[in-house]
């Protein structure tokens, strides 16, 4: 051992935990608007207002509660090809659904 960390000491990616099933959808007191004066999509909750940046908005109008999560992933690398969508979206959607926004 040379005390450097390992592959196999990394936490687990996101593609290692997510359920394979997951349909994901807004929470129920959980809006998504689009802000014509900032020219934004905004995340409405109680008491709060998140600023999307980005193609966030994009990604969270595709969480229906029908599509798969890779079912998202396919539609967006359709519509932006050679972007990084199959590492970058599963994990966005896990830290939204870490906020309690995504159900």
């Amino acid at each position: 051992m040379n005390g450097r960390p390992t592959a196999k000491d990394a936490a687990p990616s996101f593609k290692d935990m997510a359920p394979s099933r997951w349909c994901p959808a807004l929470a129920p007191a959980v809006h998504l608007r689009y802000d014509r004066v900032r020219d934004t999509d905004l995340l409405l909750l109680p008491e709060r207002v998140v600023v999307l940046v980005g193609n966030a908005g994009t990604v969270l109008r595709l969480c229906d509660g029908q599509r798969e999560v890779s079912d998202i992933v396919a539609e967006l690398m359709c519509r932006y090809p050679g972007a990084p969508v199959a590492d970058e979206v599963p994990e966005f959607l896990a830290r939204i659904r870490e906020e309690g926004w995504l159900r």
